[in-house]
């Protein structure tokens, strides 16, 4: 008999798929940045200024939200949302 453990499975993958969302976007916001020297707001992703769009679409999840506010990636996990500034703030997905 095998059984397996299941438990936790969704909330790991949510707070893998919120890391890797939010490392890319952080990406393309410092490409974005590097190129233009300015804030980072829907040029970045309808490529209005210089090097095209950096991002092909907006990451979207039940599990957690990332906002552009002012040129800075938030992301909203859980119940605490903050500046993203690490991987580790997905956590709370």
């Amino acid at each position: 008999m095998v059984i397996f453990a299941l438990g936790g499975i969704t909330g790991k993958s949510t707070v893998a798929a919120c890391q890797a969302d939010a490392a890319t976007v952080s990406t393309a916001l410092s490409a974005f940045n590097n190129l233009n020297g300015g804030t980072a707001t829907t040029a970045l992703m309808t490529g209005s200024l210089s090097g095209g769009p950096f991002v092909q679409s907006w990451p979207s999840n039940t599990g957690y939200n990332l906002n552009l506010t002012a040129g800075s990636l938030y992301i909203t996990a859980g119940t605490v949302t903050g500046l993203y500034t690490a991987p580790n703030q997905c956590a709370g997905a």
